[in-house]
């Protein structure tokens, strides 16, 4: 099973910690060049030294900002093979009639919008290279209700519909589209959205916590590293004829088990 990236030319949104910088690492430890962004410009940075990427300080939810994100990033790597649609925020915790319009907004354009000012960047230079493979974080709120984060529900249950029609689109031009969805992450802004819930709701942050693990069968947080290896093998040649698909990286979650 060949699942070798090297030499693959990757850019991957938001690389300044968490899921994207380990996907950066995973795609430049087996060779493969990449580029990325992210809106800390001294995250970005860390990440750049020690993965060795290239880097551009960029907010996707703003298409002049992508715009000049693909200026910088098809220089850098002569090209594109793989986009990784990683960029997104937690949003607002509250009940749906205290969430403001400019918070529901700002989650729609980085989670939803943005990734569509990615893709329509990266089609031509894909096309250019004869195929490729797009990957888009939803999420298992993207297939679940998620009481309390109504705008981060709704904006990952559109990357899925984005995702099922781009792959039906590009098809033709040799580009695979899927979309990964990962569970509860062990990193500082699921922590952050576990103790927002916790006093949404009156109860402690343990409890919430608890609640999430009771969810999934494994009984365990996922490690960004987790979802990076399975960007590796969706990016990857053992990959060729998957395309459309949803893969869940979230220990088997079910809201029905909270």
């Amino acid at each position: 099973m060949n699942v070798s990236v090297a030499g693959l030319r990757v850019l991957v949104t938001a690389g300044g910690r968490g899921i994207g910088r380990a996907t950066c690492a995973a795609f430049a430890e087996h060779g493969a060049r990449v580029h990325t962004c992210d809106v800390d410009a001294q995250a970005l940075r860390e990440s750049c030294r020690e993965t060795g990427c290239t880097g551009t300080p960029a907010d996707v939810g703003d298409p002049d900002a992508v715009d000049a994100l693909f200026d910088a990033a098809l220089p850098a790597l002569g090209g594109l093979d793989v986009l990784v649609n990683n960029a997104g925020i937690a949003g607002p915790t509250a009940r749906v009639e205290a969430i403001s319009t400019q918070d529901w907004r700002r989650t729609m354009d980085v989670n939803l919008a943005g990734q569509f000012y990615c893709v329509r960047r990266a089609v031509a230079p894909l096309e250019r290279a004869g195929g490729g493979s797009i990957v888009n974080i939803s999420s298992t709120a993207g297939f679940l209700g998620f009481p309390f984060r109504t705008p981060y529900a709704a904006s990952k249950w559109g990357v899925i519909g984005l995702t099922r029609s781009l792959a039906i689109e590009l098809g033709e031009h040799n580009i695979r589209v899927n979309a990964i969805c990962p569970g509860s992450i062990d990193n500082e802004r699921m922590h952050g959205v576990v103790a927002r819930e916790a006093e949404a709701k009156g109860v402690s942050a343990h409890a919430i916590l608890d609640g999430y693990l009771r969810a999934s069968s494994l009984r365990t947080l996922i490690d960004p590293k987790d979802i990076a290896d399975t960007i590796l093998f969706l990016a990857s040649p053992a990959a060729h004829k998957i395309s459309g698909q949803v893969l869940s990286v979230d220990g088997d979650t079910d809201t029905l088990r909270i």
